[in-house]
């Protein structure tokens, strides 16, 4: 089993034409505590300062709250993570058939991640793979043809889409980020009757990278189907989840997973600026 153990920081800056006055803001940057990753230390900084209460949201994510009471024009968000990733399988799981997937209980326990969502409605382009997927011998093998039939048909293009893109717009343009490539899939899989949610975190690209170098680093997206157990794929990638990928959050699609998301009142934001920097500890 090999071990990954990362420090990454994530900052976000937006910077306002005029005063904000007020503003309430909810921070998802904080990596999960699963059976293949161990979160070391966590701490999410803010300035102007401002006090930050803790919890989960519905899906299971840490989320991070807080409310800025006083006249700014920067806002400045720091989340400094150092967690450990391993290689380890998923727990082994009985396959499940399309059958188990058509019963009552089924389709009730998994509804809200059957249902397509704004970024996931199906057109008749879409529900046409979903048909073909269908076709696949058990809905394990379903998740490797979606992954397939997604990859053959878009071209991983930046800037070919925005955050508001989806699933059939970027069928259509043919290409898109990582966020499409999911929609896509997700799409296509829930059209098949497969249960699958939306991943999202980050992505350490060099597996022979320095200890104690510092490069740049991003935001990635990926999915988890349910057959039988939780499958993690990555269908911009072609492979599966591993150590170079550190989990976040989890939803059923981009919308529930935004790293910062607020409303406020003011001056319209003029500048936004992300970087995320991972360095390989061991």
């Amino acid at each position: 089993m090999s071990a990954w153990r990362l420090e990454i920081r994530h900052t976000t800056g937006y910077r306002y034409a005029t005063d904000v006055t007020a503003s309430h803001n909810e921070v998802r940057l904080s990596p999960l505590r699963t059976e293949r990753q161990w979160v070391l230390e966590h701490r999410v900084e803010v300035a102007p300062a401002a006090r930050l209460a803790r919890f989960e949201d519905y899906w299971g994510t840490v989320v991070h709250a807080f409310d800025l009471r006083r006249p700014h024009r920067e806002l400045t968000v720091v989340a400094t993570s150092h967690v450990e990733t391993a290689s380890t399988p998923p727990p082994p799981h009985e396959p499940v058939s399309w059958d188990t997937l058509e019963d009552e209980q089924w389709l009730d326990e998994w509804s809200e991640l059957l249902m397509p969502t704004q970024y996931t409605e199906a057109d008749g382009a879409i529900a046409a793979l979903g048909e073909q997927v269908r076709r696949a011998s058990d809905p394990g093998a379903a998740v490797a043809e979606a992954e397939g039939l997604v990859r053959d048909r878009l071209d991983y293009v930046r800037g070919a889409t925005d955050v508001g893109t989806h699933a059939a717009e970027a069928l259509g343009a043919g290409a898109g980020v990582c966020q499409d490539f999911v929609h896509l899939t997700l799409a296509v899989l829930r059209s098949a009757g497969v249960p699958c949610r939306y991943a999202s975190g980050y992505l350490a690209h060099d597996a022979g990278a320095v200890i104690g170098e510092t490069v740049a680093g991003e935001s990635h997206a990926w999915l988890e189907a349910w057959t039988g157990g939780w499958t993690a794929v990555d269908p911009t990638n072609g492979h599966a989840v591993g150590p170079e990928h550190v989990l976040v959050a989890r939803g059923r699609d981009y919308a529930d997973v935004p790293p910062l998301r607020g409303v406020y009142h003011g001056g319209r934001a003029e500048a936004l600026d992300v970087q995320v920097e991972i360095t390989r500890r061991a």
